[in-house]
């Protein structure tokens, strides 16, 4: 018997180049439009016995318009970005490069304050060994960080990873398996 968890990334609220870390800003314009087509081919993952939500506004309202009235977990939250949390990375690296740069280079570091990315991964995937293995699904809506996370930790990966995988708003991934031992399982969408 195995957990199957789809993790779905959450509408945008932004356009990618005035994303700000520890954004909580609700969906814009262009998110609800992306609800509103992509709804057909996520709906299905809400028949999930199980339906969590990271506590951002956007994971929340995305969970909500796709019918999936999910359950807010703390531990699906984007990384606690310290005193950078609503900048962007660029006026974050116009103040501090070398911060930024130590930041990208050793996941352990958090010259932010904040959480650390090793950190950050490990408590997403707590998160993900600590769900109940059932003959069923669970779905979350989380930042596509935390989508990003669940990937490295569940291919136990290299943390330095997480720079490489690119997680579109309202793309999802199926991850399957046991604490410790995941796969992914990529899905063909019906047309």
């Amino acid at each position: 018997m195995s957990v199957r968890v789809s993790v779905v990334a959450a509408a945008r609220s932004s356009a990618l180049l005035a994303e700000r870390f520890d954004d909580d800003r609700p969906l814009d314009h262009e998110g609800w439009r992306g609800i509103h087509l992509a709804a057909h081919t996520l709906a299905r993952l809400g028949g999930a016995e199980l339906r969590y939500c990271s506590p951002t506004p956007r994971s929340r309202a995305t969970g909500d318009a796709l019918g999936f009235a999910p359950l807010v977990q703390p531990a699906l939250r984007d990384c606690d970005m310290g005193r950078w949390r609503g900048l962007t990375l660029s006026e974050v690296a116009a103040r501090e490069p070398a911060g930024v740069d130590a930041w990208l280079a050793d996941p352990r570091s958090a010259p932010h304050g904040g959480e650390s990315l090793l950190a950050f991964i490990t408590r997403v995937g707590g998160w993900l060994d600590t769900r109940p293995v059932l003959d069923g699904a669970v779905v979350a809506v989380a930042e596509p960080a935390v989508v990003r996370a669940a990937l490295v930790y569940a291919l136990k990966a290299p943390p330095s990873t997480y720079w490489n995988v690119d997680v579109r708003p309202l793309s999802f991934v199926t991850i399957t398996g046991l604490p410790g031992r995941w796969s992914l399982s990529l899905e063909a969408v019906a047309r």
